[in-house]
């Protein structure tokens, strides 16, 4: 069979209206709101708050944890925010790559610039999930130069996550996919379906399993497939 169908496990509500990205680390799950703006670490059994700070992103739609840094993709400004993980405050905010509008919109009178969407860190490299390019970019964080690109399959790019075999789980919320992808080429190598109403904005995994955050009904749950 080529695709699989997540059988999905709501877990706990957000403590924010609309989560938008998620990082799955030792010390718990990293959530970023894209309404308040606030980033919120939980405890993976309860859903518990055990750390919240406000952030200076805007409409944020990806985080992740690398380099000692938080990093937090600031959508509606285009930019990609590095920030201190203890306290929520930014460091520094780079241009987001493959900036521009998205698909969907082009042609409206009111369409805007947006940035990136889902972030994941592997080997000092930064990997960015950009809707508007429908691309993975590859950036190095200390230069902030692009190493790499690689296409995404589907309309609209979100969460990602990494497999244990070094490939990268990358969500399309408009297709109700997660796609196993190459980090060179974005060749696929497996499909899971996840069925509506359920949509996969942030994406993380933790303990091997694929974990979701759906920025329409506020939940956080995990993507099993059996």
């Amino acid at each position: 069979m080529p695709f699989k169908i997540a059988r999905v496990e709501k877990r706990f509500k957000s403590p924010g209206a609309q989560p938008n990205g998620l990082q799955a680390a030792a010390d718990g799950l990293w959530c970023i709101d894209q309404v308040n703006n606030r980033v919120y670490r939980q405890d993976f059994e309860t859903g518990e708050i055990v750390f919240e700070a406000q952030t200076d992103t805007v409409h944020s739609s990806g985080v992740a944890i690398g380099g000692g840094f938080l990093w937090i993709a600031s959508t509606y400004e285009a930019k990609i925010a590095k920030l201190d993980p203890a306290s929520g405050k930014t460091i520094a905010k780079y241009d987001s790559p493959g900036a521009g509008v998205v698909a969907w919109r082009e042609g409206f009178a009111d369409a805007q610039v947006t940035g990136a969407h889902g972030l994941e860190w592997r080997a000092g490299k930064l990997y960015v999930a950009s809707p508007p390019s429908q691309m993975i970019h590859v950036m190095d964080p200390e230069r902030w130069e692009e190493l790499g690109r690689f296409r995404t399959p589907g309309l609209r790019v979100h969460g990602l996550a990494w497999a244990a075999d070094g490939r990268l789980w990358a969500a399309d919320t408009s297709a109700g996919a997660v796609s196993l992808l190459d980090t060179e080429e974005g060749r696929v190598w497996q499909v899971i379906r996840v069925e509506a109403p359920v949509e996969v904005h942030g994406l993380t995994i933790h303990q091997g399993t694929l974990w979701y955050c759906d920025a329409h009904s506020q939940e956080i749950g995990r993507l099993v497939v059996d």
